[in-house]
């Protein structure tokens, strides 16, 4: 007996939509790793300090952060599906461009125009998921696709690290161009479907500037501090931030909903664990690299092996935990993954140059294991939370919680250099002063880890607040 014609399409749309979002999803992180083990090579090709160095991954987080939510809000309106082929084809020509890149100003320019496309992609990729898939299968479908994400983290140290070793860093961006191109084949061929619930309403585009303005403004000045322009550029980005809540009550299709957050408890909570766990976690990255390959003395290839183990746990775990979620109580899944970070942060705290390299690699893998648990439980809490037309902008908040996190603790971990070693290159003079940066890093990551479990242990046990429309 054969199947019904519409139950068959909507398998195939299901199948393609799931292919073509973890193909995107895996770009990205792969780059990200990946460059993250290229530091070291592009510093002595480039003759970039540490700072400057910082700012070739900060860049990238920085101008992400900023458009993400203004480009979820815009996939709502004219098609999610449009928006995110053009962050796809946007991500692949900057990508290319970066193969001429001679300057460390021209190179963190085109990190920029990667940052706008990630933003264009990541704020609409899950909206597209949950659009698709119902709440039943909304959690396996969300493990799926994250686990593409940590695929790339997964594979980025290792191929990145060979392909700085043997081909030079600039490899690293020729080796996704041919990815980004057939992912655009993929979409084009294979999703005919657009969805857009809340077509015909006013974008924002006054919200979006003062929202933009003022993450770029809250965001660089954490990077700065100590300095003048750090608080200058903090109390400016605090007073635009209360403007533009205070405009978004009054627009009647604002940017960002704000009853979202004040109606919202599983939204809110949600959100904030998001922010504080990827606040903790993601500079970790960026100081194992330059420990492993400073004060360690390894290669690239090597120490992107070492750090393999992370993402490893996190792409094992994560369609597991997401197939969790759709049974259980997310909350409590992310919960128990969030402690199982922090307690892998609390003993990154003691490290000195002397500290076994598989010990190293073990609290990475623990510290995975606990991402893994988090990551996909907590974001069908936050998607299955919402009405559909909210959908865009919810993928969106996903998306900036983890795109401020991670420039947070950049920012964080450039303005211990910053105090710690401040201008120089890192040398073997600079050794004491970038151990003694990694070990208050950790601690504050820690601290923030611990808190992130009771955000997360606050929200509600279910999703019957959902805010109606």
């Amino acid at each position: 007996m054969s199947e019904n014609p519409e139950i068959a399409s909507e398998k195939i749309l299901k199948r393609s939509v799931l292919i073509v979002a973890a193909f995107a999803a895996f770009l990205t992180p792969f780059l990200g790793s990946a460059v993250n083990l290229a530091l070291p090579a592009i510093g002595r090709d480039l003759k970039a300090s540490a700072i400057g160095l910082g700012w070739v991954i900060s860049s990238f987080i920085l101008s992400s952060a900023m458009f993400l939510l203004p480009f979820g809000r815009l996939a709502d309106i004219v098609g999610r599906k449009k928006v995110f082929s053009a962050g796809i084809f946007l991500f692949t020509i900057s990508t290319f461009m970066i193969l001429f890149a001679r300057s460390l100003t021209i190179l963190i320019i085109l990190r920029i125009l990667q940052g706008i496309s990630g933003a264009m992609i990541f704020g609409t990729s899950l909206a597209i998921i949950t659009s698709v898939f119902p709440v039943g299968e909304r959690g396996k479908a969300m493990g799926i696709n994250i686990t593409a994400v940590y695929l790339g983290l997964s594979a980025g140290p290792v191929i990145g690290g060979l392909l700085t070793q043997y081909f030079g860093w600039r490899s690293i961006f020729a080796f996704l161009v041919p990815f980004g191109i057939a992912s655009l084949i993929l979409i084009k061929s294979r999703i005919k479907a657009e969805w857009a619930e809340s077509k015909g309403e006013k974008f924002d585009w006054t919200g979006s500037a003062i929202y933009g303005v003022a993450l770029f403004s809250l965001m660089y000045g954490f990077s700065r501090l100590p300095s003048v322009t750090g608080w200058t550029c903090l109390i400016t980005g605090t007073l635009l931030a209360v403007g533009f809540v205070l405009f978004e009550k009054r627009v009647s299709n604002p940017v960002f909903d704000i009853r979202l957050l004040i109606r919202n408890r599983i939204f809110a909570f949600s959100g904030l664990a998001a922010l504080i766990n990827y606040s903790a976690t993601s500079a970790t990255g960026f100081f194992i690299s330059l420990y492993l390959q400073y004060l360690k003395g390894f290669d690239a290839r090597t120490a992107g092996l070492i750090m393999i183990s992370q993402p490893v746990a996190m792409t094992l775990l994560s369609p597991i935990a997401g197939r969790l979620s759709d049974k259980h109580n997310p909350g409590i899944i992310a919960s128990a993954g969030m402690g199982l970070t922090a307690a892998g942060l609390i003993c990154l705290c003691f490290i000195t140059a002397q500290t076994p390299v598989y010990l190293i690699a073990a609290l990475l893998l623990l510290m995975g294991l606990g991402f893994g648990l988090f990551s996909s439980p907590n974001s069908n809490a936050i998607m299955s939370s919402v009405e559909k037309r909210h959908l865009g902008v919810a993928s969106g908040v996903v998306g900036t919680m983890r795109m401020v996190g991670q420039m947070l603790s950049m920012g964080i971990a450039m303005m211990l250099i910053a105090l710690f070693i401040g201008k120089q290159t890192i040398n073997p003079s600079t050794y004491p002063g970038l151990i003694s940066g990694m070990r208050l890093g950790f601690v504050i990551f820690s601290i923030l880890s611990v808190l992130g479990i009771f955000a997360s242990l606050a929200r509600n046990k279910n999703s019957s607040d959902k805010i109606k429309s």
